[in-house]
């Protein structure tokens, strides 16, 4: 049981997955959506995706091609409950969380992918 929750904190440590659930509350999103709002590599963004799956913070969904990424609103763990709710009122005010949520709502992985081609 420690060490779950030594994990969850670990987790949640990294700023970059932070921002990744700050932005799962405006909407799923996929690796390339988080990846172009981030400007990480599509390698590191699965990578704070895997761990923050691992710890039940988020799920995946596939539509298609595509895996879509979501807060894990169900988690089997009330801990897990408790930090969703203090992450979702959390860094209301600071400048990068906002940006990041003007981002997520223009972003398209239609759009991305349709670039890349």
């Amino acid at each position: 049981m420690l060490k779950q929750y030594t994990d969850i904190f670990k987790a949640i440590s990294e700023p970059s997955r932070v921002r990744i659930l700050k932005m799962l509350q405006v909407k799923p999103l996929c690796v390339c959506e988080i990846t172009d709002i981030l400007g990480l590599k599509s390698s590191t963004v699965s990578e704070h995706l895997s761990i923050l799956r691992q710890n039940s913070l988020i799920t995946s969904e596939k539509k298609g091609k595509i895996v879509f990424y979501r807060l894990n609103f169900y988690p089997n763990n009330p801990s897990i409950s408790a930090l969703n709710s203090i992450i979702q009122c959390s860094l209301e005010d600071d400048k990068v969380i906002k940006s990041d949520r003007e981002k997520v709502k223009k972003v398209d992985c239609r759009v991305i992918l349709a670039r890349k081609s």
